[in-house]
């Protein structure tokens, strides 16, 4: 079956970022039994990573490069929060290089990298932690099917066989 709109898909990929000299530095990588489940064509994932796969069925394998700009953009050297201490009052003062869970004004949640901590503020980076980065990616499809209408309504994939575990 090809990747349609709307189809839960499942694959595996091997995830490299390549530097300026070609050369290829491991990421992460999935496995057929946990593999990346989502659902197609929604907004779930990289655009530039759907338009690459789009012509795929399942079985099929292929390697496609993504530069920064079509994976989490460059970075933005002006992505930089200060964050007052009295913030962390509760939780106590992260460490430089902590991954901190924000919400942007739309509801919308994301982490900023902790780069340094002060008396009075975190200052906190908001680029993603693979901005400017060109990647490489290896996938395989080892499913695809119709997403169910709960599947749909709730804008997510509910795993490979549409259940749900947690």
């Amino acid at each position: 079956m090809a990747i349609e709109k709307n189809n839960v898909v499942a694959l595996t990929y091997t995830l490299h970022t390549v530097g300026e000299n070609g050369e290829k530095t491991f990421v992460e990588q999935t496995t057929t039994e946990n593999p990346l489940t989502f659902l197609y064509g929604v907004g779930m994932m990289l655009p530039k990573f759907e338009e690459y796969i789009s012509d795929l069925n399942v079985g099929d394998k292929k390697s496609f490069d993504l530069p920064a700009v079509d994976a989490y953009g460059e970075r933005q050297d002006d992505a930089i929060a200060q964050l007052p201490v009295d913030m962390f009052q509760e939780a106590g003062m992260p460490p430089v290089g902590a991954m901190l869970p924000l919400q942007d004004n739309a509801g919308n949640s994301f982490n900023a990298v902790v780069v340094e901590v002060t008396d009075e503020v975190v200052v906190a980076d908001l680029n993603h932690p693979m901005a400017g980065m060109n990647l490489s990616f290896d996938v395989e499809v080892i499913s695809a099917r119709p997403a169910t209408e709960e599947e749909l309504a709730h804008g997510h994939a509910h795993g490979v066989d549409g259940t749900e575990t947690h």
